[in-house]
């Protein structure tokens, strides 16, 4: 028994799961949670960015410059954004170990 009065380590909860799936459960709950922040982030710069720099007059209708000019921007601001994340990923996974039994 724990000092807060739960079995053991290998024991379950009332779910159903061990502390290490629990534990697994909320780690992938939380990067879900910050792919989704992260979605919002994107979404929320491209068009604050590409309004400001394509949509010059702004009017009921985009004239054919300024739908050009904005999937551009997008399609700029995507790869850019994908690379970023892929570099990030990339060293994330080379200074965080694997197995983080220690936590």
């Amino acid at each position: 028994m724990s000092f807060f009065g739960g079995s053991s380590a290998s024991s379950t909860d009332a779910s159903g799961l061990t502390p290490e799936q629990r534990k697994q459960q909320i780690m992938q709950q939380v990067r879900t949670e910050l792919a989704l922040a992260n979605a919002q982030e994107l979404i929320n710069k491209i068009g604050d960015n590409c309004f400001t720099k394509c949509i010059t007059k702004p009017s009921t209708k985009l004239d054919s410059s300024e739908e050009t000019c904005l999937a551009k921007c997008m399609d700029r601001y995507m790869d850019a954004w994908n690379i970023v994340s892929r570099a990030y990923v990339t060293r994330i996974q080379r200074e965080v170990p694997n197995d983080m039994t220690g936590l």
